[in-house]
């Protein structure tokens, strides 16, 4: 079948044929296992991917985002990466006093697509396409301010943080619209919002300040007849409800930091779980039979007529026999 419609008849609980296949690869992987890497794609070939995110103009960068050293991105940005193959964090802030503000400007690089470019892509391929682009409205201020003090503004919420939300958002709006113009089957989102055991922030902070930014984001894409994807790392189930009530279509998350069978029993078939299997300790540490059982966890708990992606991430410290065993336990599955 046609992976375009394959992942459709997924998110839509339509009875797939197979669970559709997403590889989540970083630079690390590449450079540490080249050979393994391409039998696992020729093997089992992703059913998702993502657009080229191509414009009228370069955007303003400096540096490599994956590699080690130092990193401007087109926001102004600066990241510090002390290895390759991943992505670096923000240690110095973009605007270090709320004074400076003022002289704080969105990039509007970003908002001139090269529609041919991505149009043809999309033409190109039978697979399902997400947009190139993440509006990550949490994550940009804490780009923008440090993850420290960007959780110190969301608690003292001054009048400068919510001119600076506005800006952001408003921004994010007609970027996730000019992608909606193109010809991609899903606009994608992220923000990491959990740590290992709870929400980063309370649920009503989530509720008041972002949860009204994502459901706008979620009618454009409506509008446009697109898909929802999102990703947020971290402990999350008391936020599920509200994703789901704005929209969000497939949802990747860290399943095995939450209790997998209660997420199934109270949202499965309301939302797809893109994924995923446990980054942090089976895929770098598990046995066979552990990677097989995680799998079928997954599975039992979730799945409803569909509803579920077969989505890992190969990153710092996965075997590429894990990552094998992942869809291979998947592919006997359906």
């Amino acid at each position: 079948m046609i992976s375009r419609r394959l992942v459709e008849k997924t998110i839509n609980f339509d009875k797939p044929e197979r669970v559709p296949r997403h590889l989540w690869l970083l630079p690390w992987a590449e450079e540490k296992f080249p050979n393994e890497l391409k039998i696992i794609q020729q093997k089992y070939p992703d059913d998702i991917v993502s657009a080229p995110a191509e414009y009228v103009k370069p955007l303003n960068t400096k540096g490599s985002r994956h590699k080690k050293g130092e990193f401007i991105d087109e926001w102004g940005c600066k990241f510090e990466n002390i290895h390759d193959g991943v992505i670096g964090i923000t240690k110095e802030p973009l605007i270090k006093e709320w004074g400076e503000l003022i002289n704080f400007q969105t990039p509007e690089s970003t908002l001139y697509l090269d529609f041919d470019t991505i149009n043809s892509f999309c033409k190109s391929t039978n697979k399902f396409v997400i947009a190139g682009n993440i509006p990550r409205p949490l994550e940009r201020l804490q780009f923008i301010r440090t993850m420290e003090q960007a959780l110190m503004d969301l608690l003292l919420q001054p009048p400068e943080l919510m001119k600076l939300l506005n800006m952001l958002h408003n921004h994010y709006c007609k970027e996730i619209e000019q992608w909606a113009k193109t010809d991609v089957d899903a606009l994608m989102l992220m923000d990491d919002w959990g740590s290992q055991e709870d929400l980063l922030v309370s649920p009503e902070i989530f509720r008041d300040l972002f949860k009204p930014m994502y459901k706008e984001y979620c009618e454009i894409a409506r509008h446009y007849k697109k898909y929802i994807f999102m990703h947020s790392d971290g402990q999350i189930s008391k936020i599920f409800p509200d994703l789901i009530e704005v929209g969000v279509n497939a949802i990747n998350s860290q399943l095995f930091c939450m209790d997998i069978k209660e997420l199934g029993n109270k949202f499965s078939g309301k939302i797809t779980f893109w994924g995923e299997i446990d980054r942090q300790n089976l895929l770098p540490n598990g046995s066979p039979v552990e990677i097989k059982n995680a799998v079928y966890e997954v599975h039992n708990n979730l799945y409803k007529k569909g509803g579920v992606i077969a989505q890992c991430e190969f990153g710092p410290g996965a075997k590429p026999e894990n990552i094998s065993k992942v869809f291979e336990t998947w592919g006997n599955i359906l």
